[in-house]
């Protein structure tokens, strides 16, 4: 890059030379000189700023590319670890919730068939004096309406 900068330069001095000897006015090459020098200047800090965010984005782009290679290479093989072991797990637990629950229908068909009567006798109980609830609550809202002016 410096090369070729300091080529371009003596190839604008020697051409700028060649003018000053043909010219005849001396004075105007060192302001050509002077503008092409900061035009060479110019050109090149902008390519260097290009080239720098060129590889900016590059190295940006590299390390998303690293980071889904990782995540393809190394944690999905744990995933699919996990959900295997899970499925072992899983069907090493069948057989004990099978045995727990062998165990506990006894219980609760047991535990039906006392509370059962229980609840059936809680009910015949209770149905008169739900109705009897329901008749008030009607009554009530009978005379209610009844006490409304008519619309």
């Amino acid at each position: 890059m410096k090369f070729s900068c300091v080529a371009a330069l003596l190839v604008v001095l020697t051409v700028t030379r060649g003018c000053d000897a043909v010219s005849l006015v001396r004075r105007d090459a060192p302001s050509d000189v002077d503008k092409l020098t900061q035009l060479i200047e110019n050109m090149s800090a902008s390519i260097t700023a290009a080239t720098q965010e060129m590889v900016d984005k590059m190295k940006a782009l590299e390390m998303t590319s690293t980071a889904h290679a990782y995540s393809r290479t190394k944690i999905q093989p744990l995933v699919e670890q996990v959900q295997a072991e899970a499925a072992k797990l899983q069907e090493q637990v069948k057989p004990y919730i099978s045995n727990i629950e062998e165990h506990i229908r006894p219980l609760t068909d047991n535990f039906n068939s006392h509370v059962k009567p229980l609840t059936d006798n809680f009910h015949q109980q209770v149905k008169p004096l739900t109705d009897m609830m329901e008749k008030l609550f009607q009554q009530v809202v009978d005379q209610s309406k009844a006490l409304l002016p008519p619309q």
